[in-house]
């Protein structure tokens, strides 16, 4: 037997790879999926089956991709009218070499979520391992607000059932492979180890010690998401059927000129670069998501239907931001500026700036009294960790729903973890018309030098 993993940055997905014989299955494939055919390639195996567990609201899916290229079965959960693909009944079983593949149907964190279970017929009964989807995650389950809140609640009760009733008498020699791992949006708290058991999950998910069906509720229903607004366009691709990667059309270099047209008839500037390198020179209008943050940050502020331009740090970087970007459907990529931001004010086109201050000068406008508004655009978990007293929560993501509680007649000081989701919100506030300041290090550096903070 062999079993691969595939993480995908930024969003934490967990794709499977698992192969018995000479026949193999992929679970929850990402979009760009030459991986997975190359493994099986590797593997000397005929991929005979892909296995989704959900409608991915945080990726796009990439079923189709190897079955446009390989004779494969797509499977997927019922209860929504899918486009491609076949719909599983819950119990219905598959052979993959000696491993016997069962689909369980786990609802909850949405309707048609599906779990797999997998038997080594060559030894014995017991459950070997179970793909578990967004219902178990290492330290965690599955958020239960993707129907709104009137829906919550049943949901809710779905995921217990699902949880105590179904996966954990698979045993607790079982290993659980969930379909995220640690900084994903479909958990609240899931463990940074990827590698569990249905046994250690017994002991210690907090949500498992649970075992009253109301407390469970309860709990589920105390914790805290965002939905981010790209998540109806991912379910609305990955209902369908994204198109096909050999179908988009390749960026192109475009040089100062060129990249200039394009922009005045409607591109939407993207650039990568660090906070210190944008906030000195960028071109105007831009968003500023740094590069890892792309796949996790992109979607909440991104339009899918303008053409997108990208300013990188260096060539190098430039693979990496396409696929990001194609992995939540961005396919309207239109090229990079050749030469980066030099190449730019190098050819006298204009250029803005954002200022950057240290926390030291932070914290002396703030005993000063200066007039400015401090706004914490970190989650309200990370509050927790500590916060200046006189920061205004505002989550990165919904700076723009929010914008009409921002004062215009202020500088608007912006303050994250680390500095490049403050830097993020600056680029948004500059766009809408205000001034805005970013703070290098942000909550990093003002924790190192020991400012005072508000817990």
């Amino acid at each position: 037997m062999i079993l691969k993993k595939v993480k995908s940055e930024g969003i934490a997905s967990l794709s499977y790879f698992l192969a018995s014989g000479n026949e193999a299955c992929v679970i929850d494939p990402r979009r760009d999926a030459k991986t997975f055919l190359k493994l099986a390639w590797d593997a000397e195996a005929e991929m005979k089956y892909v296995f989704e567990t959900h409608r991915n609201e945080d990726y796009v899916i990439g079923s189709k991709e190897i079955a446009d290229v390989t004779n494969v079965d797509i499977y997927h959960g019922p209860g929504l009218d899918w486009k491609y693909g076949n719909t599983l009944k819950d119990g219905q079983e598959f052979n993959l070499g000696v491993l016997k593949i069962k689909a369980i149907h786990t609802p909850g964190h949405t309707d048609e979520s599906m779990s797999y279970a997998v038997y080594d017929t060559s030894t014995g009964e017991e459950t070997v391992m179970v793909f578990t989807g967004d219902a178990l995650f290492v330290g965690d389950t599955g958020r239960i607000d993707m129907y709104g809140p009137k829906l919550a609640e049943q949901n809710a009760s779905n995921l217990y059932n699902s949880l105590f009733n179904k996966l954990l008498p698979l045993g607790d020699q079982c290993i659980i492979l969930p379909a995220h791992g640690a900084g994903s949006v479909c958990g609240a708290d899931i463990n940074e180890r990827e590698i569990s058991t249905i046994g250690l999950e017994r002991m210690q998910n907090h949500a498992l010690q649970l075992r009253d069906k109301q407390n469970f509720i309860q709990f589920k229903l105390s914790e805290h998401h965002y939905y981010a607004p790209y998540f109806k366009k991912m379910e609305e691709l990955n209902l369908n059927g994204p198109p096909l990667l050999k179908n988009v059309p390749r960026f192109k270099p475009l040089l100062p000129g060129i990249f200039k047209k394009k922009l005045e008839q409607g591109g939407v500037v993207v650039d990568t670069r660090n906070p210190a390198s944008f906030g000195s020179a960028h071109i105007k209008g831009s968003y500023n998501i740094w590069l890892k943050g792309l796949p996790s940050h992109a979607g909440w502020i991104l339009p899918y239907d303008k053409p997108l331009l990208l300013v990188v740090e260096n060539f190098n970087n430039l693979k990496k931001a396409y696929k990001y970007l194609l992995r939540i459907g961005y396919d309207n990529i239109k090229g990079y500026l050749v030469g980066g931001i030099i190449a730019w004010y190098s050819n006298h086109f204009p250029i803005e700036t954002i200022e950057t201050i240290t926390v030291d000068k932070l914290k002396n406008k703030l005993e000063n009294e200066e007039e400015i508004f401090l706004i914490d655009v970190r989650s309200p978990p990370e509050l927790k960790e500590g916060y200046i007293k006189q920061a205004n929560n505002i989550y990165v993501g919904e700076i723009l729903d929010e914008i009409e509680k921002i004062p215009k007649n202020k500088a608007i000081v912006t303050v994250c973890g680390n500095g490049a989701r403050a830097s993020m919100a600056s680029s948004i506030l500059k766009k809408n018309g205000f001034r805005s300041m970013n703070v290098l290090g942000s909550m990093k550096a003002w924790r190192n030098a020991n400012f005072p903070l508000v817990k």
